[in-house]
C-alpha cells in the first residue's frame, strides 16, 4: 500500500494536525512570551551554524562538472 503525500494534505487527519499545531502555538505564544523571546538570540546563533553548513550544500554530495 503506497501512501503519496497529496493523500495527506487532503485529508481530515492534516486538518486536524494542522489546527492542533496552530493552536498549541498561539497558546505557547501568548503565555510565554517572555520565555520565547528570552530565548531567541540563543535559537539565532544555534541556526547560523546550520543555515551556513546547508545553504552551501555542504551537506549534500554532487559531482562537480567543469566544462
Amino acid at each position: 500500500m503506497k501512501v503519496e503525500a497529496r493523500d495527506f494534505f487532503g485529508s481530515k487527519l492534516s486538518w486536524l494536525f494542522t489546527l492542533t499545531t496552530a493552536l498549541l502555538g498561539a497558546y505557547l505564544l501568548w503565555n510565554h512570551t517572555g520565555h520565547i523571546f528570552g530565548a531567541l538570540p540563543y535559537v539565532v546563533l544555534l541556526l547560523c551554524p546550520l543555515m551556513h553548513f546547508f545553504g552551501h550544500r555542504h551537506g549534500h554530495q554532487r559531482e562537480h562538472r567543469h566544462d
